[in-house]
């Protein structure tokens, strides 16, 4: 931002600020919440703190004021970790409630609430009362076992304290689930030892604790101080367990951490007004929260009302308002989902919300636009609904640049897919590519999934391609791994030989290369070399789905763009349930080893045609002996190898950068 930008801004938010107090603290009015208004008076200080010289003595901001494993095991969890609808005002409690007499009518129901924890769900199963295995929530059906690394937590009991009329939790099995969470002192003690030893500091105590958890070494879990929280308790005859409050008294009685702030109500009022109390004083909680849970207490009563999908019937989450924060969207992108909808997200300076760094929030629709009039360079509040989705609230007009464009929703869908027609059916508010979007799709995702330079799945080419999905034997590309060679052999294309050689192929992809499996999810702007770039940096694929602009923007070949599509591609509903149900399945990447072989640290560039190998081929050797294959000649190039009716621009450029020119039989000598 130039100087006179700078000073242009900050005149507009000094007076949007000034204004925001003179409604507050004089007329005892609202203009926005104090969360957004902060974000705005940290902006101004930041500029301030730019261009010093700009500061006035009006200015806002001058007010004084107040054992190493080598993977996770998958373990299938005996009852489904399901998860809860969400509910946001005490209007949807009632429908809730409303609902569930009528399913169970002339009950008198008692409704067990409790402060919802924010750490990574977990299930430790007792045998005989003796800790015997501890399992992540995954897809909800099946987790990973980490019972090394929970055993390192100091207040889970490794055996169950035996108590007088709970001696039934030390016979047989018992299954005790809860949240593994960080105290916020121990989180905010461990980020200033990170700060005076000038490291980057961690972002909120949900995603250490879960991050934590994932270490394949018990000793880097045991050196951070991790809390379990019990939340339910589980046993083989349910009749043991009959209210979720005589749960919580067996949990304490056997010695398991539960929160003791969990009551019993019988009406409405009086479950809001638990809520509106924990509302003001969930901050006094040694842990995070963003709301509370609402059970029948009556657990037979709980599991008569049965599950709806994923969810019961018989409870609910309530989510406090979210948090808010202001920034400037700086793109508009359209992301094309598996069906051909058309969904715009937008894309901003990264700010803090409700604890976690954001820099995209789905715009829904063309509509949804136009009403709130959000264009490229506009300022806009954002908030998380739930506390886990953000959205952007409104645009304050205020802030808009004069050179702002009204977003012409058809023209970027033609500049951004220049190869695709979209179309709005009658009725519906989004866009969709023409035809039948959802399998023209799912053909080119497979066939790049399986093509040569991603996974190389000998036998899936475009017409056995074309045959599967046209015979809905794959829905996504993780079906086909759960292709049978008996549906095979009922497509015309396939016989004995084809149709074993084709499930054999497929089975020998189970776990690839990651920067092959990388390159074939299919994420916009990522080509083979930089998914290589990214193996190579991040080692494991979870680290890459959980990795910070910042980080991202370190690896060499990614810019805001990449960085900003691989943002948003593991951001996404779709992809983390594509991503889940591979695990489901024990499909995935290996992680990266690092780089072996003689040709580490050797950059080569081909230019013209070679006669032994195809150019792919050669890219493939080079890779494979830990060199990095390059497109264009640049100032860390080993090597420009000249093929055939090669041109001399490159070899200029070359020669001037003292890169070493080479022919191809050279080539064979490095790569042999």
């Amino acid at each position: 931002m130039t100087k006179l930008e700078a000073e242009e801004r900050i005149k507009k938010l000094r007076i949007l600020i000034s204004d925001y107090r003179y409604h507050y603290h004089v007329l005892d009015q609202s203009t926005m919440s104090e969360a957004a208004a902060d974000s705005l008076k940290h902006e101004l200080s930041q500029l301030e703190e730019q261009f010093p010289d700009l500061i006035t003595p009006d200015s806002p901001t001058q007010r004084v004021a107040g054992v190493a494993l080598d993977k996770f095991v998958k373990v299938e969890h005996l009852f489904p970790m399901i998860s809860l609808n969400d509910v946001f005002s005490r209007e949807e409690v009632e429908a809730w409630i409303v609902r569930t007499d009528k399913l169970a009518p002339g009950q008198t129901p008692e409704y067990f609430v409790d402060i919802k924890m924010d750490g990574l769900a977990c299930s430790i199963i007792y045998q005989n009362g003796m800790l015997s295995q501890a399992v992540t929530r995954g897809d909800g059906r099946v987790g990973e076992d980490v019972t090394m690394n929970i055993r390192t937590i100091e207040n889970v009991p490794l055996m169950l304290r035996p108590a007088k009329g709970y001696e039934y939790l030390l016979q047989g099995r018992t299954e005790v689930r809860g949240e593994i969470v960080m105290y916020k002192t121990d989180f905010e003690a461990l980020n200033k030892k990170r700060a005076d030893a000038n490291l980057p500091l961690f972002m909120n105590p949900r995603n250490l604790a879960a991050g934590t958890i994932r270490q394949l070494d018990p000793k880097l879990v045991a050196e951070r101080p991790l809390h379990f929280r019990a939340y339910d308790l589980l046993r083989e005859n349910p009749s043991e367990v009959p209210t979720n409050a005589n749960a919580y008294e067996a949990l304490l009685a056997a010695g398991v951490t539960a929160n003791r702030e969990a009551k019993v109500f019988h009406t409405v009022d009086d479950v809001m007004n638990f809520v509106k109390e924990w509302d003001e004083k969930r901050k006094t909680l040694q842990f995070n929260t963003d709301g509370l849970v609402i059970k029948l207490n009556d657990r037979a009563l709980y599991a008569s009302l049965g599950v709806v999908g994923k969810t019961p019937r018989g409870a609910v989450a309530y989510k406090y308002a979210a948090e808010e924060a202001t920034t400037v969207v700086r793109d508009i992108a359209i992301s094309i989902g598996r069906t051909g909808a058309a969904t715009p997200v937008a894309v901003f300076d990264p700010v803090v919300v409700a604890g976690t760094t954001v820099q995209h929030a789905s715009l829904h629709n063309a509509d949804e636009i136009a009403r709130k009039d959000i264009r490229v360079g506009d300022t806009v509040i954002i908030f998380k609904a739930g506390d886990i989705i953000p959205q952007v609230q409104s645009v304050l007009t205020e802030l808009r640049p004069k050179d702002t464009l009204v977003f012409d929703y058809k023209a970027e869908l033609a500049k951004q897919f220049p190869d695709l027609e979209f179309e709005r059916p009658a009725g519906e508010a989004v866009y969709r590519v023409k035809g039948n979007a959802g399998t023209i799709l799912l053909k080119k995702e497979l066939e790049h999934f399986a093509s040569r330079a991603a996974l190389d799945i000998d036998g899936l080419g475009e017409k056995n391609v074309i045959a599967l999905i046209d015979a809905q034997l794959v829905l996504d590309i993780a079906d086909i791994y759960t292709i049978r060679k008996q549906d095979l052999l009922e497509l015309d294309r396939f016989a004995e030989i084809s149709a074993s050689k084709l499930i054999a192929a497929i089975a020998d992809k189970n776990h690839p290369q990651l920067s092959r499996f990388l390159y074939g999810l299919g994420i916009r702007h990522i080509g083979s070399q930089t998914a290589i770039d990214l193996a190579r940096a991040f080692k494991s694929l979870d680290r890459i789905g959980t990795a910070s602009y910042k980080e991202l923007m370190s690896i060499e070949g990614v810019g805001e763009i990449v960085a900003d599509s691989i943002l948003m591609w593991f951001e996404d509903d779709e992809h983390q349930k594509l991503l889940a149900k591979f695990r489901a399945i024990d499909v995935w990447p290996e992680d990266d080893k690092g780089l072996v072989g003689k040709l580490v640290g050797v950059s080569i560039v081909i230019t013209g045609s070679l006669e032994s190998m195809s150019r792919d081929e050669a890219a493939d050797k080079i890779r494979a002996h830990g060199g990095t294959f390059q497109s264009s000649v640049a100032k860390g190039t080993t090597y420009l190898v000249m093929g055939a009716k090669a041109g001399e621009s490159k070899a200029d450029k070359a020669r001037k950068l003292g890169t070493e020119v080479i022919d191809e039989a050279k080539l064979i000598e490095l790569i042999s």
